[in-house]
């Protein structure tokens, strides 16, 4: 198999002169993804301290007076998730492979990036009983053709749920300063199908910024019955703050 797997690397790399997704190099083993090994080795797992709840780095290990070691977001806004991970910040390889999968359509990258989703999020995957993706609007799912928070759920190793749509199309999310990312997305998702009562959920997103989206739709599964909603993001990147 690892004959025919160089033979295939040969004949492709000579017919199709693949390049790499991210840094747009020749790949010299295209039947293993469509991104270079050097990409992905390059991706920056984010350091120690974190926030307990969202993942941010912290500046510090130094703690407040009464042991708090989350941001200072998370201490001025009233969270619903518990606890919340990412590979790394929204930056450089990262930001280039997530934008291959959701705009360029290369799916194949999905797997390896929910492995390190999986080895990044382990505490937040520990106990949790489903994985439920952010949903796309209809109309927003039918234009891509597939919902991107789906592809790195499926290999999280835990059961996929669909149990949300989001019954209103809001205004992306990327382009909006924070104060306004929870008021754009307030609502916005509904119990689909339902979960079991009780049950410890992981909300299943590409890319996270203040949290308002994985908020939101924790809200929703814990009106349904949900005991404890946690977030799992490929990345995580910096708010704008007006």
């Amino acid at each position: 198999m690892r004959v025919i797997s160089s033979l295939g690397d040969a004949l492709i790399a000579v017919l199709l002169a693949p390049c790499c997704a991210c840094c747009r190099t020749p790949l010299e083993h295209p039947t293993r993804g469509a991104v270079c090994g050097g990409c992905w080795s390059s991706i920056p797992v984010a350091p120690d301290p974190l926030c307990e709840t969202c993942g941010d780095v912290l500046a510090s290990w130094r703690r407040t007076d009464d042991g708090d070691a989350r941001c200072g977001r998370c201490r001025r806004t009233r969270r619903v998730i518990t606890r919340g991970r990412s590979i790394g910040a929204y930056e450089g390889a990262l930001r280039d492979i997530l934008h291959a999968l959701k705009y360029d359509h290369r799916r194949s990258v999905a797997r390896p990036l929910g492995a390190l989703m999986a080895r990044a999020g382990r505490e937040v995957l520990a106990g949790a009983d489903i994985a439920v993706p952010v949903p796309l609007h209809a109309s927003r799912r039918y234009a891509r053709g597939f919902n991107q928070a789906a592809e790195l759920a499926a290999h999280l190793g835990l059961p996929v749920v669909d149990a949300l749509r989001r019954r209103r199309a809001t205004v992306t999310q990327t382009d909006l300063p924070e104060w306004q990312r929870h008021e754009n997305v307030s609502g916005a998702f509904v119990l689909r199908r339902p979960i079991r009562r009780g049950a410890v959920v992981v909300v299943v997103d590409d890319v996270s910024t203040t949290g308002a989206t994985v908020d939101a739709c924790a809200r929703a599964l814990l009106d349904a019955g949900a005991g404890e909603v946690r977030a799992l993001t490929a990345a995580r990147a910096a708010a704008r703050l007006r």
